[in-house]
């Protein structure tokens, strides 16, 4: 992998375990299957950005049913690669694959048949899911899980709308894969884990703590900000989650409530201590 991209490649012991992708800068979502060569999921992990960059991380999230993990980098790992945008796929949309097992190894890419299907993983859960053909005929494409799926805006900014899980057997031949892939949707893996609710986002807008270490440093701390810029921050934050809403990828009622606690918060901060 080069440039400043946003996925990476996880590895334990120099033995890469599959990709996986920033979904702040202090998580990174994976497929949980990846997971399998560690014989404990609280060893440490070597979570290697795009840049080439090593950083330490730990698994701290897994839902088995749906075979997603998340991992947690340590809160001392600075990271400061751009964090995707995330969107709703449509059939007939174009995707790519940027996250490759090895530099010799191909860009997957091809065809999203259908947007968001009930598809019954591995894992045992009907999850939302991405049907996609690629146009690189691999057989074996499992190097790839846990990667992102990707599609272009019309400005042509890339949009991450799954996270790759599962191949289907090729049923004209024995043994052998066909190019068709499943990935879960990007509102798939939000809904699963807590921490892309309201309460954990608000966390954000909140003093940090010398003690707080987890706080995703993608959102600077609302209360070490000049007045002015809190507010503007504030906004800010709320602007990307409204996007998300938008494309559906958040409930359009989380937002609201993070927009009135997010209100509330600035009027408090205006007000100064001791205002009734």
């Amino acid at each position: 992998m080069s440039g400043e991209g946003y996925w990476v490649d996880l590895y334990q012991a120099r033995q890469r375990l599959g990709g996986g992708f920033l979904v702040t800068r202090r998580f990174v979502l994976t497929a949980l299957h990846c997971m399998r060569g560690l014989s404990t999921f609280d060893e440490d992990l070597d979570v290697v950005l795009a840049d080439g960059t090593h950083v330490r991380g730990r698994v701290c999230r897994r839902d088995k049913d749906a075979d997603l993990a998340l991992i947690e980098i340590a809160a001392h790992c600075v990271v400061r690669q751009p964090v995707p945008a995330a969107g709703i796929a449509r059939g007939g949309d174009r995707w790519r694959g940027p996250c490759r097992p090895a530099e010799n190894e191909v860009e997957l890419s091809g065809r999203i048949d259908s947007g968001a299907v009930s598809y019954l993983c591995e894992g045992g859960a009907s999850i939302e899911a991405l049907q996609l053909t690629a146009d690189q005929r691999l057989g074996d494409y499992s190097g790839y899980s846990g990667g992102p799926v990707e599609t272009l805006t019309q400005d042509r900014r890339p949009t991450v709308v799954g996270i790759l899980l599962e191949q289907v057997p090729d049923r004209a031949e024995a043994g052998r894969s066909a190019n068709v892939l499943f990935a879960a949707t990007i509102r798939e893996a939000m809904q699963r884990f807590d921490h892309f609710d309201v309460l954990h986002l608000m966390d954000v807008l909140r003093p940090a703590t010398r003690e707080q270490v987890s706080t995703p440093p993608l959102y600077e701390p609302v209360a070490a900000l000049p007045p002015r810029r809190q507010t503007d921050r504030v906004e800010s934050v709320l602007q990307a989650f409204q996007q998300l809403s938008d494309q559906g990828v958040m409930d359009p009622m989380h937002v609201s409530e993070l927009r009135y606690l997010a209100l509330k918060r600035v009027i408090e901060d205006d007000a100064g201590p001791g205002a009734s």
